[in-house]
C-alpha cells in the first residue's frame, strides 16, 4: 500500500512537471519574434544622421571653387650674350631671352557674370590664366586688377550660362571659436574634381604679420585649417556657408602647414574687389604732410612718454593736410582710428587700408597730453 502511494506521487510529480515545462516553452513561443528593420530605411537614417552644417556648407559652395593655373613669362638676360663670347666663338647672340614660368592655385567665384576672386601671389604677374571648374569645363581668364599689398587679385571669365557664385556681402564678422571651412582646388591635378577640404576653428582675428613682399598682412584672420599653396586664393568660409575670408598665408619653414593659416578678412576683400572693378587697381595715392620718425627711449623719456612707441613728428608742411589738422612738429603719434603705432613702419601700413579723401583719428601727444586730432587724406596725385 505504501509502495502504491510513493508511486502514485512520483507520477502526479512528473505530470506537474511536464505541464509546467510546457507552459514555459507555450509561453516562450508565444512572444513574436523581433522584425528586423527594412536596409533602405536604416541606411538613409544614417546618412541623414552624418549630414551637419559643415557638409551643407561645403557642398553649397564646392561648385565655387576653381583652379587657376598661370603661365608668366619672363625675359632675361643670355649669360653667353656677351662681346667676350661673340669674339672667341662668333656670331651674335640674342642678348634678350624668354622662359615660361608655371604657377597654379585656387580662386572662387563672386559674381554669376565670371567675377573670380585670388592671390596676387597666385595669379598678379600671369601672362596665360586658365580657370578649370570642378565639373571639368575651363576658360581663359583675363586680369581685371590686383593689389600686391592686400595680396589679392581678381579675374574674369566669359561663361556661357550663369555660374554659382558665393556673395561676399553676405557674410557677418567671424567669431573666434567658431567651425571655418577653406576650401581650394589641388593644383588642378584631377579633371572635373571637387574641391579640397579642411576644417577647423577660427583661432583669432585683427592679427598683424611682419610684411612680405610687399605685401601687408594686417588685422588677418588666423585659423588652424590647414592652409597651403593648394588652397591659397580659395574661401576661408563658415558653417553657414558665408564667406569670412580669403586664404592667402601660411607660417611654416617648409611651406606646408603646421596649424597657423591666414586669410585676408572679408571686410577687406570687398573694399579691394570695388576698386578692383571700377579702376583696375587700388588707389593708395594719399598725402599726409607729415615727416617723422621712430621713437627713440631717450626721446621717450624727453617727452614723457609711457612706451618707446609711435611716430616723432619732425615737420608738418605748410597748407597740407596735416597742417589743417592741427599737426605741430615734437607731436607724437600714438595711434590711428584707435589702433596704437608702434613705430613708422606700422603707421605706414595702416595708412595703407585708407585712401585719399578718408577722414581719420589720431591721437597725439603733446606737452606729455594726449590731444585728439582728425585729417582728411590728400592726394599725392594733385
Amino acid at each position: 500500500m505504501e509502495n502504491g502511494f510513493r508511486l502514485t506521487s512520483v507520477l502526479l510529480m512528473v505530470l506537474a512537471m511536464t505541464g509546467c515545462g510546457q507552459s514555459v516553452q507555450s509561453q516562450q513561443y508565444d512572444i513574436p519574434p523581433a522584425q528586423p528593420r527594412p536596409m533602405g530605411s536604416l541606411t538613409d537614417e544614417i546618412s541623414n544622421s552624418r549630414q551637419n552644417a559643415i557638409t551643407r556648407a561645403v557642398e553649397a559652395a564646392s561648385p565655387t571653387v576653381v583652379s587657376i593655373s598661370v603661365i608668366q613669362r619672363v625675359r632675361y638676360q643670355d649669360p653667353f650674350a656677351d662681346p667676350f663670347f661673340d669674339f672667341f666663338f662668333g656670331g651674335q647672340r640674342q642678348r634678350m631671352r624668354e622662359r615660361q614660368v608655371q604657377g597654379a592655385g585656387s580662386g572662387f567665384v563672386i559674381s554669376s557674370d565670371g567675377y573670380i576672386l585670388t592671390n596676387d601671389h597666385v595669379a598678379g604677374q600671369g601672362d596665360v590664366i586658365t580657370v578649370a571648374f570642378p565639373n571639368g569645363d575651363s576658360y581663359p581668364a583675363d586680369l581685371v586688377g590686383t593689389d600686391a599689398a592686400s595680396d589679392l587679385a581678381l579675374l574674369k571669365v566669359n561663361p556661357e550660362d550663369p555660374l554659382p557664385y558665393l556673395d561676399l556681402r553676405s557674410a557677418t564678422e567671424p567669431i573666434v571659436g567658431e567651425w571655418c571651412i577653406a576650401l581650394g582646388n589641388p593644383f588642378g591635378l584631377f579633371e572635373a574634381s571637387d574641391p579640397t577640404v579642411t576644417v577647423g576653428v577660427v583661432s583669432a582675428t585683427g592679427r598683424d604679420l611682419a610684411p612680405q613682399e610687399g605685401r601687408l598682412y594686417r588685422d588677418m584672420i588666423q585659423t588652424d585649417a590647414a592652409i597651403n599653396r593648394g588652397n591659397s586664393g580659395g574661401p576661408l568660409i563658415n558653417a553657414l556657408g558665408q564667406v569670412i575670408g580669403v586664404n592667402t598665408a601660411i607660417v611654416s619653414q617648409t611651406g606646408g602647414s603646421v596649424g597657423i593659416g591666414f586669410a585676408v578678412p572679408v571686410g577687406r576683400v570687398i573694399r579691394v574687389v570695388d576698386e578692383l572693378r571700377e579702376k583696375g587697381f587700388v588707389d593708395r595715392s594719399y598725402y599726409t604732410g607729415l615727416t617723422g620718425r621712430n621713437v627713440t627711449p631717450r626721446a621717450a623719456r624727453a617727452l614723457g612718454l609711457s612706451s618707446v612707441s609711435g611716430v616723432f613728428v619732425e615737420d608738418v608742411v605748410p597748407g597740407s593736410p596735416a597742417d589743417d589738422a592741427g599737426f605741430l612738429p615734437y607731436d607724437v603719434i600714438v595711434s590711428v582710428q584707435g589702433e596704437v603705432i608702434a613705430n613708422q613702419t606700422d603707421f605706414a601700413a595702416r595708412l595703407y587700408d585708407f585712401r585719399p579723401g578718408d577722414r581719420l583719428r589720431f591721437s597725439v601727444v603733446r606737452d606729455g597730453r594726449q590731444v585728439q586730432l582728425a585729417m582728411q587724406l590728400g592726394s599725392s596725385q594733385r
